[in-house]
Order: structure tokens, then C-alpha cells, then sequence
């Protein structure tokens, strides 16, 4: 299955004249050592039914995959100067890698499986991708919302979608961040409360060309069996919790506890029994994510969803 000698990405780039476009926040990976070791920490194999690649620009983490063995791949990309680099590689993959031009934003999931012919699979999908900075955010809390949902991509497999994404050094320690740490917030608890969530490689800035000012992170989320979030409504309203305690968050649990209480009448009661679970002197990122689970599981047996702003 590896693909057959083709030139080099450094080549390619020479080649049609490509650069990286930083108001699209780009930056790309020209070391093909780097790419294959990020295919490895991901895991991959010919047993993934669906290989779904963000931003592959030139193309070279999207050869390590298809190096790996993956026999279907659909990558997306926004930019139309990278085409003819990504349809020459999808030739030369034996049709194995797709290629749709669009904005992984606002393009349809179902378009992508369509373009692989795939509707249902018994082990998880793959998302993939070095993501432009200025939208790595955004897109993974649209990822975690369908996966919340068992929508879209995230509700192919019962098992979802894993995802080994590369972002900001900075983005990547929040996400990852335990609890009673600096980086802890509303992403990292997001984010935990659905998957588990490990950095596995730490990508230095020397190798990105343009040199970004910051090293990156690749980070793995891995959909748990079982989340208490797993239906939209329930993630709805940890999302609306997560936002109240996090907008106050120098003040104490307790103290933000009892004035929703107040503000919430309807769930006074609920929310007053939390003091025999909850650690009413910590702060917001002291609590862990199982505990803010509890909150939002309260909340939401009692018909809550949205919190005041």
C-alpha cells in the first residue's frame, strides 16, 4: 500500500509556486519524518474504515496516512492552489485518497461520506489535521457538538470519531489541562467530559515553514464509552454551566453556586444539595470534570438548560 515514488513536497511547492498564506493562518510541515510520527501516535491502519483529513495544504502529512495503510481518505481543503498537488496524490493512491475543496466549517458531513461511499462502520472514524490556528478552535467545538449528537462524521460508528489534531502549543495545554492547573477552563472540561483527551507529541515551531512564534501540540480525543454529555441537550447544558462558573471564575464555588441559586429558583433545591458533593471553597478549575458533569446532569434532570448570562 505505499504510495509510488513521487516528488518531493519541496518540490511541488517549487513546482506551482506555493506559499503559505498567512491570513489563512498557515503553516506547513516539510519533513516527512515529523508526519509519519504523527501517523504513528495516531494509530492508524488499514482497519479504519474512514481516514477524514482538515487542511492538508501540499499534501505531505496526507502521504504519511496513506503510507500507513489506509485504504479510504477524504481530505479537505479550503484553498484551491493546493488541487493539483492533492489530485496527483489521490492518482497516485489508487483512488484511495479523495479530495473535496471547501471550508471543513461549513461543508456538509454528509458530502464527505458520500465522497468516501460510506454510511455506516462498527469501529470509529479518523479525523486528521495540522489546523489553521485562526479556526482550530471553532472547529473542534462544532466536532464536539455533533459528537454530542452522534451526528455527521460522529455518527457513522457507535463509537464516533477519534481525532489527533495539531494546534497552538497554547490551545493544545488547555485542552489537556488537569484539574487546579493554570491552563484549566471551559475547553478543557468541554472536551473531557466527551473524550479523553492526551497530548502525544509536542511539535517544535524549527520545523514549520513559515516559523510560527509558538511550538504546536498534537492532541488525541478519543470519544468515551459512556459520557453523561452524550446527547446534545445534556452538553447544551454543561456548556451553559461551564460558561456561568468560568465567567466568575475568581470567585468560589460556593459563592457562584448560591447566586444561581438565587437567580434559579426552580432549582434552588437541586443546586443547594451540591454542597454535600462539591468542595464549596474551591474554585472553578479546581473542580473536576466528573464534578461539572454532576452539576450539568443535575441541572438537566431538572429541566434546565439554559443558565442566566
Amino acid at each position: 500500500m505505499v504510495l509510488p515514488r513521487l516528488p518531493s513536497i519541496r518540490e511541488l511547492i517549487k513546482l506551482y509556486g506555493l506559499s503559505a498564506k498567512s491570513q489563512l493562518s498557515q503553516n506547513f510541515i516539510l519533513d516527512k519524518n515529523i508526519t509519519d510520527k504523527i501517523v504513528r501516535c495516531a494509530s492508524l491502519s488499514a482497519n479504519v474504515p474512514l481516514v477524514v483529513e482538515v487542511g492538508p495544504g501540499p499534501g505531505l502529512l496526507t502521504r504519511s496516512i496513506l503510507d500507513a495503510g489506509v485504504k479510504n481518505m477524504v481530505a479537505v481543503e479550503k484553498d484551491d492552489r493546493f488541487q493539483p498537488t492533492l489530485r496527483q496524490l489521490g492518482e497516485a493512491s489508487e483512488s484511495r485518497l479523495k479530495v473535496i475543496q471547501g471550508n471543513m466549517l461549513e461543508i456538509s458531513h454528509q458530502s464527505i461520506l458520500d465522497k468516501a461511499q460510506i454510511d455506516a462502520a462498527t469501529s470509529p472514524l479518523h479525523i486528521m489535521g495540522n489546523l489553521p490556528f485562526n479556526v482550530a478552535t471553532p472547529l473542534l467545538l462544532q466536532w464536539l457538538h455533533l459528537l454530542a449528537g452522534r451526528q455527521g462524521l460522529f455518527g457513522v460508528s457507535p463509537h464516533g470519531a477519534v481525532m489527533t489534531l495539531m494546534f497552538q502549543k497554547e490551545v493544545g495545554d488547555r485542552l489537556a489541562a488537569k484539574a487546579s492547573t493554570g491552563h484549566r477552563g471551559r475547553l478543557a472540561i468541554m472536551a473531557q467530559s466527551l473524550c479523553d483527551v492526551e497530548e502525544v507529541y509536542r511539535v517544535p515551531a524549527s520545523v514549520f515553514v513559515p516559523k510560527p512564534k509558538v511550538d504546536a501540540s498534537v492532541i488525541q480525543l478519543v470519544p468515551k464509552a459512556n459520557p453523561f454529555s452524550d446527547h446534545q441537550d445534556a452538553y447544551l447544558t454543561l456548556e451553559n454551566v461551564l460558561r456561568y462558573y468560568f465567567t466568575k471564575r475568581r470567585k468560589t464555588v460556593g459563592h457562584i453556586t448560591r447566586r444561581l441559586a438565587k437567580e434559579m429558583p426552580q432549582s434552588k433545591q437541586v443546586l443547594e444539595e451540591l454542597e454535600d458533593t462539591l468542595d464549596f471553597k474551591a474554585r472553578p478549575e479546581d473542580l473536576t470534570t466528573d464534578q461539572f458533569g454532576e452539576i450539568a446532569r443535575r441541572l438537566h434532570e431538572n429541566g434546565t438548560i439554559e443558565l442566566p448570562l
